[in-house]
């Protein structure tokens, strides 16, 4: 199992708020699979991030093509492997 980021950047803010509750209930169905590490917006607006739990780079695809927002391009998908290092606080 690996780590895939996906950065969701906004590009359609005024149809945001419409696919945001698909946006939502997709991902809370793949959180319950297991599928995802982490998950949230950024701050500023600019749209969020996703971190997937996958096999491989082309199921991290496969997840983060089929989500609403990326679907309905309210916002542009970039993705990439991501190698965690975690410390102890």
């Amino acid at each position: 199992m690996a780590y895939y980021t996906a950065f969701l950047h906004m590009i359609q803010p005024e149809k945001n708020a419409e696919v945001l509750p698909r946006h939502i209930e997709y991902l809370d169905r793949l959180d319950e699979q297991g599928k995802i590490f982490a998950r949230g917006p950024f701050a500023d607006q600019s749209g969020g991030l996703i971190i997937y739990r996958a096999d491989s780079f082309e199921e991290a695809l496969q997840l983060a093509e089929a989500d609403p927002h990326v679907i309905e391009k309210v916002r542009r998908l970039e993705l990439k492997k991501w190698n965690p290092i975690i410390s102890e606080l």
